[in-house]
């Protein structure tokens, strides 16, 4: 059995401008990682601009092209729930990206950003009348709309305002995608979305329609969950949103003009995931559309899709300093070595929410010794705080050493909280790298 390198940096888990100093230790984006946490402490959240901006214009033009050649327009939403701040909406914007929202706090991120409201969309699946009030106000250029209590609001906003708000219909197509219990999005026991086996969309199709002084309805969303793979059921659901658009045509004369397919592309958080590349993905759902559309005998409408973690996931690492290191015997065949870091659940609650599994490697130095079965744990008072569940690392790790965690740019930040009064990862011009074009 060959032995682990556990100084390799995969390139499709790392930032693509990740690699090894002549010293052992990690750089990123012409910046190093040991440096960088002598200057501002760990655990930090480090983001390599450059890599987020190419994935950004990657998608950009694989799925601008890849429906160009079907004779259609594809937009590309950011969804600005994987990771998002100020200067983040102005890199997307800068990309030639939308944004899609899903809260009173991400729109006025994106106001303060200066992200211009008829490129924005508005999800969420309880928006109050306050946050479709602001939406309304600012101007987006759609909101997708998740329950029938959302239709009075936004036409008593509109009505207000004086305005038509487009918008966009979610919809159930009861298509499971092959993820976590908890990411996928489109069954029919959960929140998210009209029935569309209980009669729920017609009605809200109606009810939409019967109001054109407030409301223009756009089309039909779905998205089927999330670190999918796999394009199977992407093209289910693309069946079923093209025959309701097509029905809407027929009972109503209305030709709506959108279809919003989603996001949920996934990305590689360990050396052996084999996520599909962007232009193969963008090509496949372009072929995916064109065939159910010329199965209906319909036109090809304008798509839009919606990727958040693949754009950001890869870009980011997070850097921990080590505190403790424990060899346990786990069974009576096993030992495992605790490694304990300055961090944990507090800036990184993935692992304990949907059992989703990283890896890492030392980042101040490299080592020839053995490697060790590990698993990497947060100071947190949670027999589940958990980082990375089992990774090889060198068996001379120690206190004081620098661990780096990749693919963590997306959801990480979003979802931090200071549990045990443990403070967020701190936040600084200097962990935001740049690496060359």
């Amino acid at each position: 059995m060959s032995v682990p390198d556990v100084d390799a940096l995969p390139a499709h888990v790392w930032p693509g401008s990740a690699r090894r100093l002549p010293d052992g230790s990690i750089e990123i984006g012409g910046v190093s990682l040991r440096r960088l946490a002598e200057e501002v402490g760990t655990p930090v959240y480090v983001l390599d601009e450059s890599d987020v901006r190419r994935r950004a214009a990657d998608f950009r033009v694989a799925f601008g092209e890849a429906f160009a050649a079907i004779g259609a327009t594809c937009d590309v939403y950011y969804a600005g729930k994987a990771f998002l701040s100020t200067a983040f909406a102005r890199w997307m914007h800068e990309e030639g990206l939308r944004l899609d929202v899903c809260s009173g706090g991400e729109l006025a991120v994106a106001e303060r950003a200066g992200f211009p409201g008829e490129l924005i969309g508005m999800h969420g699946n309880n928006k109050s009348v306050a946050e479709i009030e602001a939406a309304v106000a600012y101007g987006v250029g759609r909101i997708v709309v998740d329950s029938f209590e959302e239709i009075e609001r936004i036409t008593d906003a509109a009505r207000r305002h004086g305005v038509v708000v487009p918008v966009m219909l979610r919809v159930k197509t009861g298509v499971e995608a092959h993820t976590h219990e908890f990411i996928a999005t489109a069954h029919e026991d959960q929140k998210f979305g009209f029935s569309l086996d209980q009669g729920q969309v017609a009605q809200a199709t109606q009810q939409v329609l019967d109001r054109p002084d407030a409301l223009r309805l756009l089309g039909f969303h779905s998205h089927i969950g999330s670190q999918i793979f796999e394009t199977d059921g992407f093209a289910e659901a693309a069946r079923r949103l093209v025959s309701l658009q097509l029905q809407v045509a027929r009972e109503h004369g209305t030709t709506l003009p959108e279809l919003d397919l989603g996001g949920g592309f996934g990305i590689a958080y360990l050396a052996g995931d084999t996520p599909l590349p962007v232009r193969e993905m963008a090509e496949g759902l372009a072929e995916i559309v064109r065939a159910a559309c010329a199965d209906a005998g319909t036109p090809v409408p304008r798509i839009s899709v919606e990727p958040g973690r693949a754009i950001v996931g890869p870009a980011g690492v997070t850097l921990y300093e080590v505190g403790s290191v424990k060899p346990v015997q786990a069974t009576d065949q096993l030992v495992r070595t605790y490694v304990s870091v300055d961090g944990g659940m507090s800036d990184n609650p993935r692992p304990v929410l949907y059992d989703a599994d990283y890896t890492c490697a030392l980042a101040g130095r490299s080592s020839g010794a053995p490697p060790v079965l590990a698993r990497v744990v947060g100071k947190h008072c949670e027999s589940g705080d958990i980082v990375v569940r089992d990774v090889e690392l060198a068996g001379d790790v120690q206190a004081g050493d620098l661990l780096a965690v990749p693919a963590t740019g997306a959801y990480c930040r979003s979802l931090s909280s200071t549990y045990n009064h443990v403070p967020r990862p701190r936040s600084s011009p200097s962990a935001t790298v740049r690496s060359a074009p």
